[in-house]
């Protein structure tokens, strides 16, 4: 077990006035943020408020490229030809940094949405278009383990940090359970307390039909969209701490 995890969420992905405000209080809490881009959600705008945001609160913000795909919410697997959605990878990380450069923060990993995160972790095509893309901009990546993605990035030497969630159920195969699914989402807070602390001393976590899976984390993710995300990072921390492990940005 490690003295201290990363905590992050994935922010700038709702520009109503409650979700901006919520996603500030987030950064309060965390201790890395992932910004979407535009693929998914988000506005350069938006980015810009998140990482001035994250600037105050000396919180290590990513940038969290998609499938562009906003009607779906990056949340549908998409057929794209891989030139075509390097392209648009490439263009929204360069959103992110830009808007970093102007506000003086400084991006620090690359973590995929949805879909495109899910799909990457077993295909050798999406896998090799995201590390190509994280060493143009030499960045870490972000992903779960074990999976192709971790070793095309260790293969091409670029940093990666090992994510686990804590409000999503997984299978047998380390793999989240789809949200299609029921019950793939976590509703319980003291059963996302449970799991985030298994996950951060390193204890393996309970699955469906009452099996154990061992799990090696970096970071766990606090979906800000679920209901009571603020409350869970909040419960989350205190946890945490309470365990005497530290909150502190990943390792790659």
């Amino acid at each position: 077990m490690s003295d201290s995890i990363d905590l992050n969420a994935d922010l700038g992905e709702d520009e109503s006035a409650d979700g901006i405000a919520r996603d500030v209080a987030m950064m309060e809490i965390v201790s890395s943020c992932n910004i979407a881009c535009g693929g998914h959600a988000g506005s350069p705008e938006l980015a810009a408020r998140m990482l001035v945001a994250a600037l105050q609160h000396k919180v290590a913000p990513g940038a969290h490229p998609s499938y562009p795909d906003r009607e779906n919410f990056g949340r549908v697997s998409m057929a794209i030809a891989p030139d075509e959605l390097a392209a648009s990878l490439h263009a929204q990380v360069r959103l992110v940094l830009d808007v970093a450069d102007r506000t003086g923060a400084k991006i620090t990993h690359i973590k995929p949405h949805g879909a495109l995160y899910n799909d990457a972790q077993d295909s050798e095509i999406l896998s090799r278009i995201l590390v190509d893309l994280a060493k143009t901009h030499q960045l870490p990546l972000v992903g779960m383990v074990p999976s192709g993605l971790r070793d095309h990035a260790r293969d091409q030497n670029i940093g990666f940090i090992a994510e686990a969630f804590v409000d999503r159920r997984y299978d047998k195969n380390v793999r989240l359970v789809p949200r299609s699914q029921p019950d793939a989402v976590i509703a319980d807070q003291q059963e996302r307390l449970d799991q985030g602390l298994a996950l951060a001393k390193g204890r393996p976590i309970k699955i469906s039909g009452g099996e154990e899976l061992q799990i090696s984390a970096d970071t766990l993710c606090l979906h800000s969209d679920s209901n009571g995300a603020l409350k869970t990072a909040q419960l989350m921390r205190a946890e945490l701490e309470r365990h005497g492990i530290g909150v502190g940005v990943p390792k790659s």
